[in-house]
């Protein structure tokens, strides 16, 4: 991965996560200034929104560290795959945080059920991302298995040598 490469997608993750920090600092303080007056319960849609946030920070966060690995060239090691794992997880979290977005909008939705219906597709496609990432960890643990071989086959060859 080259330098260029790097400080973009360092730069993208820094903005999103300047910017789920800044709704998340909004979401607490409109629970905290503004009264309930609307049709949707408001306080659970901003709790949800602040839990959707911390998984995207989560993730965010175990990309920046990854980016970090590919740069010193150690991502084909097991230490990756608490990494993975983590982005695994908040993909996972934010699916759930999406389907009870869902929940709470569908009493709402009576009239349209359609609408309701597409936001549970929405939440199966966040869970088929997570499954895409699964896959991706599965190629890492074939690519480090396959790393590790070629270190013993490596040193077997030193000593032959």
């Amino acid at each position: 991965m080259g330098k260029l490469t790097v400080r973009a997608l360092r730069a993208v993750l820094l903005v999103v996560f300047t910017g789920t920090v800044c709704v998340q600092a909004l979401m607490v303080w409109a629970s905290a200034t503004d009264p309930e007056d609307g049709s949707l319960p408001l306080t659970p849609l901003r709790v949800l929104t602040i839990l959707g946030m911390v998984s995207a920070q989560v993730a965010l966060i175990c990309v920046w560290r990854l980016v970090a690995m590919v740069r010193r060239g150690t991502v084909f090691s097991h230490a990756a795959f608490r990494y993975v794992d983590g982005v695994i997880g908040a993909i996972v979290a934010a699916a759930l945080v999406w389907f009870a977005v869902t929940a709470l909008n569908a009493p709402g939705q009576r009239e349209d059920p359609g609408v309701t219906v597409i936001m549970a597709g929405v939440g199966v496609a966040i869970l088929g991302v997570a499954l895409i990432v699964l896959v991706l960890r599965m190629l890492l643990a074939q690519a480090v298995a396959r790393d590790v071989e070629a270190a013993r086959l490596r040193a077997e060859l030193d000593e032959v040598i």
